[in-house]
């Protein structure tokens, strides 16, 4: 079992973190409209998911906002999706204030499976930790990135690097 920080405390996360060049986990998550969302329906594209505790939390918001920005220095084959737990009527609000559009909010809220097939379910919150997948065209993962102080940023850099790398 992998751990993290929160505040300097140690979390457990659970399930297992997929292998870099190995097929990405298929997952099946909620829009903020309320329909599905599968990996099979991003086929053929760059998918980057930026995975956070909640959206309307500091650390999140800055995140967020940040890979909404860059999306506009991106190719059209990528596609960005930000997933938390959070309920997707909260999602929509937050998207909405916050002018987010080029990030397709995806909620885990139904009962964390996302969380537990990419290995980032913190136990003691029941909140996804922060990390950053970047998925090939061909639906194998080419990049992670799991922030060990969940309070802190990614490496943007890096995972920009990682998708250029695709598109």
């Amino acid at each position: 079992m992998s751990t993290v920080t929160f505040q300097g405390n140690t979390m457990h996360l659970a399930g297992s973190l997929p292998t870099v060049g190995s097929k990405a986990p298929s997952f099946s998550l909620v829009t903020t409209e309320m329909g599905g969302r599968t990996l099979e329906d991003y086929k053929g594209k760059v998918l980057v998911l930026v995975c956070v505790p909640s959206l309307d939390t500091p650390v999140c918001d800055m995140e967020v906002r940040r890979f909404n920005k860059e999306a506009a220095a991106l190719s059209d084959k990528v596609r960005l999706a930000a997933v938390s737990r959070d309920l997707p009527f909260a999602q929509a609000r937050w998207c909405g204030a916050a002018g987010v559009k080029a990030v397709e909010a995806l909620s885990d809220y139904k009962n964390g499976e996302f969380g537990r097939s990419y290995g980032i379910l913190i136990e003691e919150l029941m909140l996804l930790c922060r990390a950053v997948f970047v998925v090939a065209p061909d639906g194998t993962l080419a990049y992670s990135q799991i922030v060990p102080e969940v309070t802190n940023e990614p490496d943007y850099a890096a995972v920009l690097e990682a998708i250029k790398k695709l598109a």
